[in-house]
């Protein structure tokens, strides 16, 4: 992973020293820069003897000014001047200065000690202000919430910020230098490096300083929407483009549950429209058939006719409060329900069923009390359990396993169907979409619009070996 300073383009030079921090060890660090200047002196007398009495010591006032500050600075300068005047310059023993020359180099000296001071200190003073300002730059940016990606002219990345990690699934060190279009799908990808080059050789932008929707592609090649606002700087004369990423899946989310909403609304006022017209009619339709039915010669052509009229006219008044139940289902009515006895109830109802003989149902576990309206979940068990006998054509096993999964009651039916086919599987809770050849579409539906009534969820997961689980998720009661 690389480094903090890294990340966003803060290039310092490796040898500079973060500076002495504590006052004693930065007149250490004087003292110490100076006794080095003694040392040299010392190891080459014999080459320089009194010649160049200050050449040793301004290394050491530099270091000591720019490491420790302006204070070990002007101490260093100061002792140096001292151990000149009175190893090096005449007359030898003595502080004293006797030659005016001497006098004038000597001044010479302190004063471009004392200035080689002020200008190391004031660039150490600046370089630790960078060092603070970009540091707390890389925090701010490293703490938005909102992906930041900072690109060359040739569309290289070169900053990746946390935020921008957990976007798209991968490390800075997975995508420095590499282009920003392994960040889109197609076909983006392929006009990125085109539209930047149009845009500097021309200048006409079509997203830089405008923000816009666009599609993201994660390490794991799956997409999603995010806003995207970029705007263009220039770093050392070179023209860069960072850009800002707003996750908009949970927006996304949100808008179609709204247009699900607005369309059930409106398909509850039609289903009410329509169980009002026609459910009294169809009860008058099949009283009067059954009537006409009982004055016929009772012939067996017209006794299958009549039967087949009424089977019908039954199956569509069934269509028609199923979609009721789906479009308008009613609020909960709560109380503890212990999901096990309930679920062995309805499955005891519906094996009396003649096409269910040869469907055997088991339950098992056990789990505390959900807070939810028994009648509600009958209506969901049977739908699920009919499902399931109607993948297996009426024979085999049905599962139903009750538990206790992270302070959710979780109950699973399953199946040894031949499983929902991958690319359906996606549409099994739109409404009316349905395999069966006299199915109404609406049993899965009414099951997800039910449970989520209670607060819970459902899933359905088709294992590779075969067969359909459906997992429902319901909150546990409070006492």
């Amino acid at each position: 992973m690389a480094s903090s300073r890294d990340r966003f383009g803060a290039r310092f030079p490796r040898w500079l020293p973060a500076g002495a921090s504590s006052l004693t060890s930065r007149y250490l660090v004087a003292f110490g820069v100076f006794g080095a200047a003694l040392l040299f002196r010392y190891v080459f007398w014999e080459l320089l003897g009194l010649k160049v009495p200050f050449l040793q010591f301004y290394p050491a006032i530099i270091f000591a000014a720019w490491y420790s500050g302006l204070g070990p600075g002007l101490l260093t300068t100061t002792l140096s001047a001292v151990v000149a005047m009175y190893l090096l310059l005449p007359p030898l023993g003595s502080v004293a200065v006797s030659e005016s020359a001497d006098q004038l180099a000597l001044g010479v000296f302190v004063a471009t000690g004392v200035v080689s001071s002020w200008v190391s200190h004031r660039l150490r003073v600046a370089q630790q202000a960078q060092r603070i300002a970009t540091a707390t730059a890389t925090a701010i940016i490293d703490s938005a919430v909102d992906g930041i990606i900072m690109i060359d002219a040739r569309g290289r990345i070169e900053a990746f910020n946390h935020a921008a990690e957990r976007l798209f699934g991968y490390t800075i060190d997975e995508v420095l230098g590499r282009n920003v279009n392994v960040l889109m799908p197609s076909p983006y990808r392929e006009e990125h490096d085109t539209y930047l080059s149009r845009y500097l050789a021309t200048g006409q932008a079509k997203i830089v300083g405008i923000g816009r929707e666009v599609q993201g592609l994660r390490k794991d090649g799956t997409t999603f929407p995010l806003h995207l606002s970029v705007g263009e700087i220039t770093v050392q004369g070179e023209r860069k483009f960072t850009g800002i990423l707003h996750d908009l899946t949970s927006r996304v989310q949100m808008e179609g549950r709204f247009r699900e909403q607005e369309a059930l609304a409106k398909l509850g006022q039609m289903a009410a429209v329509i169980a009002h017209e026609l459910k009294n009619p169809l009860a008058g339709i099949r009283g009067a058939v059954q009537v006409f039915g009982g004055r016929m010669i009772q012939e067996p052509a017209n006794e299958e006719i009549l039967t087949e009229i009424v089977t019908r006219i039954d199956a569509l008044d069934r269509m028609t409060k199923d979609m009721l139940l789906f479009a308008r289902p009613p609020k909960p009515n709560r109380t503890p329900i212990d999901v096990v006895p309930l679920v062995r109830t309805t499955a005891n109802l519906l094996s009396k069923d003649p096409v269910l003989h040869d469907v055997e149902i088991e339950v098992d576990g056990a789990a505390p009390a959900v807070s939810a309206d028994a009648d509600m979940l009958r209506v969901v068990f049977q739908n699920l359990l009919i499902n399931s006998a109607h993948a297996m054509q009426g024979k085999g096993r049905i599962r139903v396993a009750v538990e206790l999964v992270d302070s959710t009651c979780q109950i699973a039916f399953v199946d040894g169907g031949p499983g929902i086919p991958p690319e359906i599987r996606h549409k099994v809770f739109t409404p009316f979409f349905t395999t069966k050849s006299r199915g109404s579409g609406l049993g899965l539906p009414t099951v997800k619009r039910l449970i989520e009534a209670h607060d819970g969820h459902v899933t359905i997961d088709c294992p590779p070996d075969g067969g359909t689980t459906v997992v429902i998720q319901l909150p546990m009661h409070s006492a």
